[in-house]
C-alpha cells in the first residue's frame, strides 16, 4: 500500500499521513452485501450509559464478510477490492461460477481477476482457504479458524498473519501475530497470505475531530478526575496518582488479565515475549 503525506495547509493537515488507497478499485460497495448499523451511543437498553466515550460518528452499513468461507470446490473471481469502514483491512469481493457474490478479507497482493477457490484439496495459492493440515511448513496464513466450520477468528486485522511451523498428530503448530507458539486443530480453514493495508498503523490522523467522525468521544484522564470518581483522582495540583489503574481499580500496566489453569493452556507452547 502506499501513504500519503499532506501538506501543512492547514493545522489538521500538518501531521496527517493518510492512506492513498491504490489499490481499491471501487468507492461503490455491493448492495445486497449490506446491513444497517443502529448507534448506540454507548447506552445500553435501559437508555444508561454503560460505555463512556462513545457517541456521534459517520453513517455506516456493515459489510457482510465471509469469514468461513464454506462455499468449496466452486472457483471465484476478484471482481473488486474495496474499502471498509468496519474493519482496518480491505475486502474484496467474489463472482463465484454459480452467480454468488461474497466478500472476503483482501489479502496483500490480490489483484481483480485473480481466481481464489476454498476446500480441502486446494492449491495453497494466495487468497484460497483449505485446511492448515494440507499446507506446507513455512506457510503464511491469515483467517484462522480455532474451531473447524466456525469461521476465522485470529489474524484478520490490516498486516497481521501467522506463519504454519510444524504439524503435531491433530495439531498444527502456528506462530501467532504476537510471537505466541500456539497449537490449532490442524482441520481448521485457513487463508493463505497476509491481510491487506499493511501500512495502517503508519498513518496519523491529525487531527481529534478525525476521532470524531470514528464515533469516538474524549477520553479524559484518570489523574484530572476526583477521588470518587476515579482511583488516581484527587490530590492538590499535578498529583501523580499513584499507580496506574484503571477506573475499577485494576493495576493498568504489568498485571496479567489471561484466567488461570484456562482449558487453552495446554494449547500454548510458548507465550509471547519469551525465549523461543
Amino acid at each position: 500500500m502506499a501513504l500519503k503525506k499532506y501538506k501543512p495547509i492547514t493545522a489538521g493537515t500538518r501531521w496527517k499521513i493518510g492512506n492513498a488507497y491504490a489499490e481499491l478499485t471501487t468507492d461503490q460497495p455491493e448492495k445486497s452485501l449490506l446491513e444497517p448499523i443502529s448507534k448506540t451511543g454507548g447506552r445500553n437498553a435501559q437508555g444508561r450509559r454503560s460505555m463512556r466515550y462513545i457517541g456521534g460518528g459517520h453513517k455506516k452499513h456493515y459489510r457482510i464478510v465471509d469469514f468461513k468461507r464454506n462455499k468449496e470446490n466452486i472457483p471465484a473471481t476478484v471482481k473488486s477490492i474495496e474499502y471498509d469502514p468496519n474493519r482496518s483491512a480491505f475486502i474484496a469481493l467474489l463472482n463465484y461460477t454459480d452467480g454468488e457474490k461474497r466478500y472476503i478479507l483482501a489479502p496483500q497482493g490480490l489483484q481483480v481477476g485473480a481466481t481464489v477457490i476454498s476446500g480441502a484439496e486446494v492449491a495453497p495459492e494466495l487468497g484460497n482457504a483449505l485446511p492448515l493440515k494440507n499446507m506446507p511448513l513455512g506457510t503464511v496464513v491469515h483467517n484462522i479458524e480455532l474451531q473447524p466450520g466456525k469461521g476465522g477468528a485470529i489474524a484478520r486485522s490490516a498486516g497481521t498473519y501467522a506463519q504454519l511451523s510444524n504439524k503435531e498428530e491433530k495439531y498444527a503448530v502456528l506462530k501467532m501475530p504476537s510471537g505466541e507458539l500456539r497449537k490449532v486443530l490442524n482441520t481448521c480453514k485457513a487463508t493463505v497470505g497476509t491481510v491487506s493495508n499493511s501500512d495502517h498503523a503508519l498513518q496519523s490522523i491529525g487531527k481529534a475531530g478525525a476521532n470524531r467522525w470514528r464515533g469516538i468521544r474524549p477520553r479524559n484522564r484518570g489523574v484530572a478526575m476526583n477521588p470518587v470518581d476515579h482511583p488516581m483522582g484527587g490530590g492538590e495540583g499535578k498529583s501523580s496518582g499513584g499507580h496506574p489503574r484503571s477506573r475499577t481499580g485494576k493495576y493498568a500496566k504489568g498485571l496479567k488479565t489471561r484466567k488461570p489453569h484456562k482449558s487453552s493452556d495446554k494449547l500454548i507452547i510458548s507465550r509471547k515475549g519469551k525465549n523461543k
